[in-house]
């Protein structure tokens, strides 16, 4: 992408923002793949298997008027009862006569959504979570996504035990893909792309390959940022150079890929996805990570929420992105209650270059990844000083014949992302042998972006700048690149692009669950492809800084298999609680977690019950914990039929007689209407999880206009496993002026419980937010 086109939606995709957009399945004329649920119970007894079942089935099917029989592409044995096909309209016609038939879909397409991060969350290695865990030893993570580059040495086996007698995965064979390609850490590698190809798209035409191996990088990045062995001397072009290693080093890693290239984006079918995550449940992983996701429809439509609860009954965390659509709200992907739904935070951790103005009159430093070890010595500067046009770099506003090998020096404009790219796009035009730009937007820059030898300063050195380059005669700049800047403040905050809460079909819950690192974070890349640009050079590297909720979503797979690591017992809900329970809200700077894109004070709609701390969750002494029993009284709460219940979860032995929106969530959501004074009643269960008897005693910290009511206050626990219950109602007074003048209002405080004469202490948020007429869930019948 020269500097020339720049522009700013071509910006959010060199982010590997996770943007998906449903689309028509059609193969050719009306024939389409669809995701057919079965009832198994409903199986004539003369087969076997219910997957002779379904291949009789479509043999079974009458031509339809282009004489093409039925495609079948996948059988699904642990996601859902039932497959997917390619099918004419006759044909689905026919199957959804058939007994047994319950649901069909339409596939769906889709596009996509550490040195330095393990030491930002904590671990350590002679002590905390890390040595109590084994640092992650035997746990297997599953990783959904673009494949992983197996030869990378953050997926070396040096010290690693033999794989786990449980394992039943494979090293499938494939294009430049072969079994050898696995080892003690890689333990297994598949590829799904059945339902990529049925819509049209020629693997090989797209120059990925039809196997496992990545193509793009992505898969490798996630695998190795949540499980990557320890690697010295990796860095990213000279920036973050040191020791990389994931966050789980000591547990395995199953690689399924379910997404492929297709032109310039990244492209997943809901049937290959769903084929992946039924796979890594029958190959035996104990935790899954997908960074990615599917429009928020209905759950029992929402293939990642149908897969994510089938593991959820065979204890398998699930932790997925939240999406990229941040700062507003309701953006959230991946919502369902059954997930672990992850947001983007910064670490503090940053890149700079130090800029010396004249002889030595003037020194500051700036914001720049440029991938070169440079020391521009005493280059004349160009400042359009007395021309407003051209002070700010205006489009066409500076000769070439005056700049053309010169630094330049544009003052802020501001114009948001839309003014620098015009700034950015001058200094490419006219031949500038480099810039400093006074500008806000620096934070806001991708690594890749940094092509051409530019550093953003912020507005008020840029004040600096500008009076010394007014007064001064003849105006010289010099250069250090390649410096790095650790304990940046504040850090951590929300990440400008991390999608926000609540979720539109399940505002009930407040999402996203947690914060992890998710800016500017290194992990393995594929070496074989050009990625970091220099004019007209592309660099090849080992290492990649990349950003989005792709990169804290491993984070927290990572620190899930540790924490399984050592509670081995521990149900989903149990690690996530004992995740929330224990995050941290304050920042370096002794503030509340900040939003990046305003500065202010984030809410939980932004990071949910805080920024993850794995060596608290290590011991949380309480959580809040889920049975699957649970979760479908809260689908049917949320007035979902029989019919999706059954699709959705699996199961057909439930009843809706306990119907409740009110599950045993660490976390408090208030989704208000538009009357002055509202009350909401919640009531919960605390299991002890601490070795012997204690005593809590609840404390509450509201903001005005909401008023908190725990009863009882002091709860009693005899022992280990025993458990308590509380009722807590929360008054909320919008006063008569209120109005939802934006999409939310995130007032919001806490519930903690501290324990006497102990240590422990476990909080959540209590948030309020308004209702959106397309976030409530359409009134069905209910069961």
């Amino acid at each position: 992408m020269s500097m020339a086109n720049f522009c700013p939606s071509k910006f959010l995709l060199s982010l590997f923002l996770l943007v998906w957009t449903a689309t028509s399945s059609s193969v050719s004329g009306d024939r389409k793949t669809y995701i057919i649920h079965m009832d198994k119970s409903a199986m004539p007894a003369p087969f076997s298997t219910h997957h002779h079942w379904y291949m009789s089935t479509l043999s079974t099917l009458s031509s339809s008027s282009d004489g093409i029989a039925p495609t079948h592409l996948y059988t699904y044995t642990h996601v859902m009862d039932g497959f997917s096909a390619v099918l004419s309209q006759a044909h689905l016609d026919q199957i959804r006569n058939i007994p047994g038939h319950l649901a069909a879909y339409p596939d769906t397409i889709g596009h996509l959504h550490t040195t330095h991060t393990p030491k930002f969350l904590g671990l350590k290695k002679r002590a905390g979570i890390w040595p109590a865990a084994g640092f992650g030893n035997d746990i297997i993570i599953g990783v959904i996504d673009t494949g992983i580059w197996p030869e990378s040495e953050s997926f070396n086996d040096d010290g690693m035990p033999p794989v786990p007698a449980r394992w039943h995965g494979i090293c499938e064979v494939g294009t430049e893909f072969n079994s050898s390609h696995c080892n003690k850490k890689l333990i297994g590698a598949r590829s799904f792309s059945k339902g990529f190809k049925q819509h049209g798209f020629n693997i090989s035409k797209t120059k990925d390959y039809d196997s496992p191996r990545d193509f793009l990088g992505h898969g490798t990045h996630t695998s190795s940022t949540a499980a990557g062995s320890r690697v010295q001397h990796a860095d990213y072009f000279g920036y973050a150079e040191g020791i990389v290693v994931g966050v789980a080093p000591m547990a395995r890693i199953a690689m399924y890929k379910s997404l492929f290239f297709h032109e310039t984006d990244l492209k997943s079918a809901a049937t290959d996805v769903l084929a992946g995550m039924d796979q890594a449940i029958e190959d035996g992983v104990d935790v899954m990570s997908l960074s990615l996701g599917f429009p928020e429809t209905i759950f029992d439509g929402n293939p990642i929420a149908i897969g994510a609860f089938a593991a959820l009954k065979k204890g398998i965390f699930v932790s997925c992105s939240a999406g990229n659509s941040g700062p507003h709200a309701y953006t959230i992907l991946n919502g369902a209650p059954w997930i672990t739904t992850i947001g983007a935070g910064t670490i503090d951790r940053d890149y700079a270059a130090h800029i010396t103005l004249g002889d030595n009159e003037l020194t500051v430093n700036g914001r720049s990844v440029y991938p070169e070890n440079l020391f521009v010595s005493e280059v004349p500067i160009y400042f359009g000083h007395g021309n407003r046009s051209k002070e700010i770099c205006a489009p066409y506003s500076l000769d070439p014949k005056d700049v053309a090998g010169k630094y330049i020096f544009c003052a802020f404009v501001n114009d948001g992302l839309v003014g620098f790219t015009r700034q950015l796009n001058e200094m490419n035009r006219t031949g500038a042998a480099g810039a400093i730009f006074s500008s806000d937007m620096g934070k806001f820059l991708d690594p890749k972006n940094f092509n051409m030898p530019y550093v953003t300063i912020n507005p008020k050195d840029g004040e600096l700048v500008k009076n010394y380059m007014t007064n001064a005669k003849n105006a010289t700049v010099s250069i250090k690149f390649q410096i790095i800047v650790l304990g940046t403040k504040p850090a951590p905050q929300v990440a400008f692009f991390s999608s926000r809460g609540p979720a539109r079909q399940s505002p009930y819950i407040l999402k996203p669950d947690i914060l992890a690192p998710g800016v500017d974070i290194l992990a393995a890349w594929v070496p074989n492809r050009g990625w970091q640009r220099i004019r007209d050079q592309y660099l090849l590297t080992d290492y990649a800084l990349i950003s989005g909720t792709s990169m804290s979503c491993p984070h927290v797979a990572g620190i899930a298999a540790l924490l399984k690591a050592i509670h081995h017992g521990w149900s989903s809900a149990a690690i996530r609680s004992a995740m929330m329970t224990t995050a941290y809200l304050y920042d370096n700077a002794n503030g509340i977690i900040t939003d990046m894109d305003t500065g202010a004070a984030g809410t939980p709609l932004d990071f949910g019950a805080g920024h993850v701390n794995p060596n608290k969750a290590m011991d949380p002494g309480l959580v809040y914990d889920i049975e699957v029993e649970d979760y479908i009284n809260y689908l049917c709460g949320l007035n979902y039929t029989s019919n999706q219940i059954r699709v959705l979860t699996g199961t057909s032995n439930f009843t809706c007689e306990h119907a409740n929106l009110d599950l045993n969530y660490p976390s408090f959501i208030v989704i208000l209407n538009n009357t002055n004074t509202t009350s909401f009643n919640f009531k919960r269960v605390l299991t002890n999880v601490a070795d012997g008897s204690s005593i809590y005693r609840a404390m509450v910290n509201a903001p005005e206009g909401m008023k908190v009511v725990v009863q009882p206050a002091t709860i009693s626990f005899a022992g280990k496993y025993s458990k308590a219950e509380f009722n807590m109602t929360v008054s909320i007074n919008l006063g008569t002026d209120a109005s939802p003048q934006s999409d939310y209002i995130g007032n919001f405080g806490f519930l903690s419980w501290y324990e006497v004469n102990g240590k422990h202490m476990v909080r959540s948020p209590i948030v309020s937010a308004f209702a959106l007429e397309s976030s409530k869930h359409n009134n069905r019948t209910k069961v």
